[in-house]
């Protein structure tokens, strides 16, 4: 069976996945699921920044297995087509009988974000009340919708991006208002959603208690965040392991990351309170099989006569 991104759209929503998010972190940081690294393969397709990539991403847990194939063509921006592409593959555990196969595109998109939602629910900082946004596409679009579900209250959002039309568009949809990079990394809760190769936050314009997601710029070559920002933070991550072996802001500035969000969200581990927070997201296929099986269950449950 094939599941198409209308499909998709039609079953998967944020007040399901953002819980089941939430236990996947859990059950990954108890070392409850198999996952090896990602292989990342480059296209070679172009020069420079418009050279894609390739990777294979899978995984087993519960009672499930999948596998994720996506790339990443960051010249696809000037041909009017998504950076993103991704087809998933869901597995039986108990048979290793293939139950379906969806488009990945949207189910990435959502478990991004929702994977933020679930580090904002749990880390945000006390009477919070601004959220900063650096970057104006399809994950800060994302993102925002996500937030909402566990923020409800929030009111006050500033967007920052390199091309300012679509700041104000973003501003126009959201009702946020555009501002300087300086006062979006200045909330209280910073969200960075950029495909930036260089920081464009600095440690300084922060707030010493903020909550920094930091989501986009995922690559080992890649980062958001300047070595101030990342070393004077208590660094969080869903994996440390994949974080330290993918994250150009960890790598590059030498940061420790000291917990998984997972170790946070089963009591393990004690996030600070009064101390800013930065929670590196680099994607990890065990988010695209919860999100999977979650589109597979809504499937069957609306069609029951197909396995």
């Amino acid at each position: 069976m094939y599941i198409s991104e209308e499909e998709v759209r039609a079953v998967l929503t944020y007040e399901a996945l953002i819980p089941a998010i939430r236990q996947a972190l859990i059950d990954y940081s108890a070392g409850m699921a198999e996952q090896p690294a990602r292989m990342i393969l480059r296209a070679g397709n172009a020069e420079g920044h418009r050279n894609g990539w390739f990777a294979v991403m899978p995984a087993i847990h519960g009672d499930a297995m999948g596998v994720k194939t996506v790339t990443f063509y960051p010249g696809n921006v000037e041909l009017g087509l998504h950076t993103h592409m991704a087809v998933i593959e869901l597995l039986s555990r108990a048979t290793g009988e293939p139950l379906a196969v969806m488009d990945g595109r949207l189910i990435t998109e959502m478990r991004t974000a929702a994977v933020s939602a679930v580090a904002l629910a749990t880390l945000m900082p006390p009477q919070a009340r601004s959220l900063g946004i650096l970057g104006s596409g399809v994950q800060a679009r994302a993102h925002i919708r996500a937030f909402r579900e566990v923020w409800p209250s929030l009111r006050e959002m500033r967007i920052w991006s390199r091309t300012p039309e679509n700041a104000e568009r973003l501003a126009a949809e959201t009702g946020a208002r555009v501002t300087k990079g300086e006062e979006a990394a200045g909330a209280d809760v910073v969200l960075t959603v950029t495909s930036s190769p260089t920081p464009v936050v600095e440690g300084q314009w922060m707030a010493p208690n903020a909550l920094v997601l930091a989501v986009g710029a995922t690559g080992d070559s890649l980062r958001e965040l300047d070595d101030e920002a990342m070393r004077t933070s208590w660094v969080a991550a869903e994996s440390k392991s994949c974080a330290e072996r993918e994250s150009g802001d960890v790598r590059f500035s030498g940061a420790r990351v000291d917990a998984e969000i997972g170790e946070i969200l089963s009591g393990a581990v004690a996030a600070p309170v009064g101390r800013r927070i930065v929670f590196k997201s680099v994607g990890m296929a065990i988010e695209d099989l919860t999100a999977a099986q979650l589109v597979w269950q809504a499937r069957k449950s609306a069609k029951p006569h197909l396995e």
